[in-house]
């Protein structure tokens, strides 16, 4: 399976970009702390699913979407901090989320589908 192909990839790549963009506007002593979190997790969610795409069994592509939706779900808890915190624009954090949400499901209809094979 080429991951690149996969929509739910670009998008969640499209998503890591956004994510880097807007935690540059996070004050500078979150710097190893939320953002550095928030790195972490936007980056696991394509790399992730690059590398389930990557394995030869629904098994092990249904493990690595379930490690990437959870990534996705630790950084919707990051990005609702930086709403509490108001560290973020709301309109940013919408936007992000938005994204997000869009991702998560496309994950779930990936780890349900195998599942049913």
């Amino acid at each position: 399976m080429n991951y690149r192909r996969m929509i739910v990839w670009q998008k969640a790549m499209d998503l890591t970009k956004a994510v880097y963009i807007v935690i540059r506007g996070l004050p500078s002593d979150e710097i190893y702390a939320l953002s550095s979190q928030m790195r972490r997790a936007v980056i696991s969610i394509p790399s992730n699913i690059a590398e389930g795409a990557g394995r030869n069994t629904d098994n092990d592509l249904r493990h690595f979407m379930t490690i990437a939706r959870e990534s996705a779900m630790e950084l919707e808890t990051q990005l609702m901090i930086c709403e509490m915190l108001n560290y973020l624009k709301s309109n940013e954090i919408r936007t992000l989320l938005k994204m997000l949400d869009e991702i998560r499901r496309m994950l779930s209809v990936l780890i349900k589908h195998r599942r049913a094979n």
